[in-house]
């Protein structure tokens, strides 16, 4: 029997509100530097755990130019998800992405009152 990976998708946990959601909703562009998107969301992906504040992320796309993709990003505060922006590197993929990857996207921040979460019994 081979083994198969574990590709169970678990969502970001509820947390004790408020704190801030980043929701980022984008179109790709076809990729001409194929991998290079990826490379830089990993990377983009592990700095942001080293922000104060940062609480978790959700992803989904719709592979291939054309697909819509949805990110999510947490932050306890302000001062946090402002850290974030403000980040050189987060800075320069922000302006490659308009300049190779992206078709257009949307930012919208909101501060989330209410949070909980469910989960299936084993």
């Amino acid at each position: 029997m081979s083994e198969q990976p574990d590709t169970t998708v678990v969502p970001t946990p509820a947390h004790e509100p408020p704190y801030y959601a980043v929701v980022f909703t984008s179109v790709r562009r076809d990729d001409d530097e194929p991998g290079a998107y990826e490379r830089t969301a990993a990377r983009l992906s592990r700095l942001v755990r080293q922000i104060p504040g940062f609480l978790g992320e959700d992803f989904a796309h719709s592979p291939g130019p054309g697909g819509l993709a949805v990110s999510v990003a947490y932050f306890r505060h302000l001062a946090g998800l402002e850290r974030w922006r403000d980040h050189p590197e987060h800075l320069d993929a922000k302006q490659h992405g308009r300049d190779r990857w992206y078709e257009r996207y949307t930012i919208h921040i909101a501060r989330v009152e209410h949070s909980h979460a469910f989960a299936r019994a084993a």
